[in-house]
């Protein structure tokens, strides 16, 4: 029986659908973030693991393994870098109470070259008479920094339980994956035009992750290197922390770059000179600039493909339900999304909303779909024709 639907109630079945799965994604998040970690995971790891199995000859099993080996050890020497990092910066920090002094006064003559007017209103030269410095130095040389890391601490069992399943899930995906891929191939039946555009969305999912975590990852590390050699030059007090935040913090678009250059000027700023502050500032804009607009467009080429507009709000809303896991995966999650949208038939027109290309007419000559614009045009088989079919927009 046919169903007349009208354009209100469409709006409202698909708006009830969404908030749907997105309340299920929130209730879930405990589940779904370490399989959509380890699915991430799986898909950089894969090229290394038929590598190992292919040159070195070894067993599908040992080479999925020697290729998570690869990936904790990554890890591993992140996590004690940001270990190193911030024990030297508690270290660093004053002891007595005429270093406080010492670096609070340094502080306040630095704000009042930036500042000339109204600063001692809130900042008087005096320490004693300040509520500021009181704050900080009861903050810093007290217990709460202490019960910080304490709480810290407290929650590392959790985060080492959430790694090690997140690297079983990477294991069982590594060795099984050729199989799940056949298996999905046969959830949405023989036909074999469908089954080349889920054969098609897979693949490009898979190289446009691939593609933007692996690069990210290298950008990110030699950024690191850079400016903490510039941090390091500039004698920024914390300049080792401030260079692991920006390789941390670069894979949030963006949102993560601004955060991670914040610091870095704060403290050339507050404990160094107001000059060398702007001076960071100015490179850090020209580096990060480089980067966004010249660098990656074209080691990543296209493998994301998504708009300015839908990457800030994919990570408000990801963040949102996930938390600052969402804030990291809300690219690699929104790049398969558009994906899907470009294979599905009549959904193509989402994907050209998430993507950065112009609009694209649609234009139909002898049954076939056409996609216009300044790409190069791609020709898909219409439904219920065999054949090949196109990958999405061309690199």
């Amino acid at each position: 029986m046919m169903v007349n639907l009208t354009t209100a109630t469409r709006l409202g079945l698909n708006l009830s659908v969404f908030l749907g799965v997105s309340l299920l994604l929130y209730l879930g998040r405990s589940i779904f973030i370490p399989l959509v970690l380890g699915v991430l995971l799986a898909t950089v790891l894969h090229p290394l693991a038929r590598f190992l199995q292919r040159v070195a000859y070894l067993p599908r099993f040992f080479a999925c393994v020697g290729a998570i080996l690869v990936s904790l050890l990554l890890l591993l020497i992140i996590t004690v870098a940001l270990a190193i990092s911030v024990s030297r910066t508690i270290e660093g920090l004053p002891k007595s109470e005429d270093e406080w002094k010492q670096q609070y006064r340094e502080v306040q003559q630095n704000l009042s070259l930036l500042f000339p007017y109204g600063v001692e209103r809130w900042l008087p030269p005096d320490p004693d008479q300040s509520n500021v410095y009181r704050a900080a130095r009861d903050f810093f040389a007290g217990s709460k920094i202490s019960d910080v890391l304490a709480a810290l601490l407290a929650r590392t069992s959790e985060y080492v339980w959430y790694v090690i399943l997140i690297l079983f899930i990477t294991l069982f995906l590594l060795i099984e994956g050729s199989m799940l891929t056949e298996k999905v191939r046969a959830i949405f039946g023989p036909a074999e035009d469908i089954q080349n555009r889920v054969t098609a969305a897979v693949r490009e999912m898979a190289e446009a992750i691939r593609t933007y975590l692996v690069w990210r990852t290298i950008i990110n590390i030699i950024l690191g290197i850079v400016l903490g050699a510039i941090y390091n030059a500039a004698d920024l007090k914390y300049w080792y922390l401030w260079a692991i935040l920006v390789i941390l913090l670069s894979y949030v678009p963006y949102l993560g770059t601004i955060a991670a250059g914040i610091p870095p000027v704060l403290d050339a700023m507050l404990f160094v000179n107001p000059l060398m502050g702007l001076m960071i500032l100015v490179i850090y804009s020209a580096i990060v600039t480089i980067e966004g607009y010249l660098i990656v467009p074209w080691i990543m080429g296209r493998s994301m493909d998504l708009n300015a507009t839908t990457v800030i709000l994919a990570c408000l809303f990801w963040q949102e339900l996930w938390g600052v896991a969402g804030l990291f995966l809300a690219m690699p999650i929104m790049s398969a999304i558009r994906v899907v949208c470009m294979q599905v038939e009549g959904w193509e027109r989402w994907g050209q909303l998430l993507s950065s290309g112009p609009a694209q007419q649609m234009k139909l000559n002898n049954g076939e779909t056409h996609y216009g614009g300044d790409q190069e045009n791609k020709t898909l088989p219409s439904r219920g024709t065999s054949g090949g079919v196109a990958a999405g927009p061309s690199r």
